[in-house]
């Protein structure tokens, strides 16, 4: 678990946009599905909540990691 931790710790570290950047690609991505409606995944905005959630965590561990 730790080598695991290091390794995430490591490769963060080194893009230190790219959490963000895939949070926005994701809600993004929520934004076009909005125009299939029926989807049970457009309704509940899935992958709005979970790219700003991943978002919001990229933006706090740029600090720390950078």
């Amino acid at each position: 678990m730790n080598k695991l931790l290091d390794r995430l710790s490591h490769f963060f570290g080194k893009y230190p946009g790219l959490l963000p950047l895939v949070g926005v690609g994701l809600i993004v991505l929520n934004l076009i599905l909005q125009l299939f409606p029926g989807n049970w995944i457009v309704e509940s905005n899935l992958f709005l909540h979970i790219g700003l959630i991943l978002s919001l965590v990229g933006i706090l561990l740029v600090r720390p990691l950078g």
